[in-house]
């Protein structure tokens, strides 16, 4: 059988078990995963789980629901189809595959989540969403990047959530709108949004790797307008470009020109800032003329800013760093993870399969961990929730430290 599972228990009841089948035949793959989660965990009950898919899948959506719920019975069902599966240690990013991600959450309130953008996208829908967000309120999200304006939904619940921290990822597979597959419960969607809210006594930590170092100096924007940096420290933003393009070696000006982007720092107050610091967005253009760049986000005259460099050295050593990182801060031993990682990582930016999958359970440990690769990864930085690309956005389960919690 082609099903490998994993599981791990503590005695204070907190439970995670996770399966992968690369099997073709959705019905077969969908048997063999109910029976590794069993096998694992026998009659615990079960109150999270997720599933993730390729899309060679997505067309049987609605069965593989229907399959796992008859069979698991869990109390909150999420899942939606990807560019690539990660189940454990494994990545796999062009052929089938099914995994199932399972947890026992004793005491834990869960709060099934679902939103829907009307076709005018002009008003965002969250029936039964709560009205407001407890302190410690963590919301695992699950979007169409085709129908969802992630951006506003974020925003939207920023206002409603102030406290709340949100993580998940853009489903893939599909080529146009309709084309993925949304599973929420006893509900397929191929648009919108599903979730669930989190709130109780599990500690949730995130880890949001942007897969960037900080190259240069860091500037003062002097003169910006939307999307356009005029001036940065009184000099024109394209002449403090050119000089950071000038400044590196042969190898890394080659890949530069895809490779090149700007951090956004997020809390002003800070005395220095390090990895984690920055918001990273893309540079989308040049004004020759203005001696503009243009960014992939809204700039403010005031913010600090400096230019990053992405490649496949600073993404693997800035997922390792912050993992370790976590590890040092935390006390609770991680017992389950959920990984939601670019579909313009893997293979491609690594040159080696598994990097992502490998590096989390090397730092955390071979815990129960799922995941898919995303078309866009959602996940906190300085305290505030955005939308990524090029990112690793890692969720990690664990009993409460003695002592409160900090993101």
């Amino acid at each position: 059988m082609t099903t490998h599972s994993t599981g791990t228990t503590t005695p204070a009841t907190l439970q995670f078990a996770t399966a992968l089948s690369r099997k073709t035949d959705t019905e077969a793959a969908t048997r063999d995963l109910a029976d590794a989660i069993r096998m694992q965990i026998g009659t615990a009950p079960i109150d999270l789980a997720f599933v993730f898919f390729s899309a060679h899948h997505a067309a049987r959506a609605s069965m593989i629901s229907a399959m796992l719920q008859m069979e698991l019975r869990a109390k909150v069902w999420l899942g939606c189809s990807g560019e690539g599966v990660i189940a454990g240690s494994e990545e796999i990013e062009t052929a089938a595959a099914l995994t199932i991600w399972v947890a026992c959450l004793p005491d834990v309130k869960l709060t099934p989540l679902q939103l829907s953008v009307s076709q005018l996208q002009d008003q965002i829908r969250m029936p039964e969403w709560p009205e407001t967000g407890l302190e410690d309120s963590t919301f695992l999200l699950l979007a169409d990047p085709f129908s969802t304006p992630m951006q506003e939904v974020l925003s939207l619940m920023t206002d409603r959530y102030p406290h709340g921290k949100a993580v998940g990822g853009l489903a893939g597979g599909g080529q146009d709108s309709g084309e993925n597959r949304l599973l929420l419960n006893d509900q397929v969607f191929d648009g919108g949004m599903v979730g669930v809210q989190l709130t109780g006594p599990i500690a949730i930590r995130i880890v949001t790797s942007q897969g960037c170092r900080p190259i240069g100096e860091r500037f003062v924007v002097t003169r910006a307008e939307g999307n356009l940096i005029y001036e940065l420290g009184g000099v024109s933003a394209l002449k403090r470009l050119q000089d950071v393009f000038e400044s590196l070696g042969g190898a890394q000006r080659r890949d530069a020109h895809r490779a090149l982007h700007l951090g956004i720092v997020i809390d002003e107050h800070r005395s220095h800032f390090e990895r984690g610091d920055f918001l990273v967005r893309n540079l989308i253009g040049a004004d020759q003329q203005a001696g503009a760049v243009a960014i992939g986000d809204v700039v403010q005259e005031g913010q600090t800013v400096q230019f990053h460099l992405r490649d496949a050295k600073s993404a693997s050593d800035d997922l390792h760093f912050l993992l370790a990182a976590d590890r040092t801060t935390h006390r609770s031993p991680p017992l389950g993870a959920l990984l939601f990682s670019c579909c313009g990582r893997g293979e491609g930016l690594f040159g080696q399969p598994h990097h992502d999958s490998g590096v989390v359970q090397e730092r955390i440990g071979p815990i129960p961990t799922a995941g898919f690769f995303a078309q866009g990864e959602i996940g906190p930085v300085g305290g505030r929730n955005f939308l990524h690309g090029y990112t690793a956005s890692v969720v990690i389960f664990s009993e409460p430290d003695s002592h409160k919690e900090h993101q």
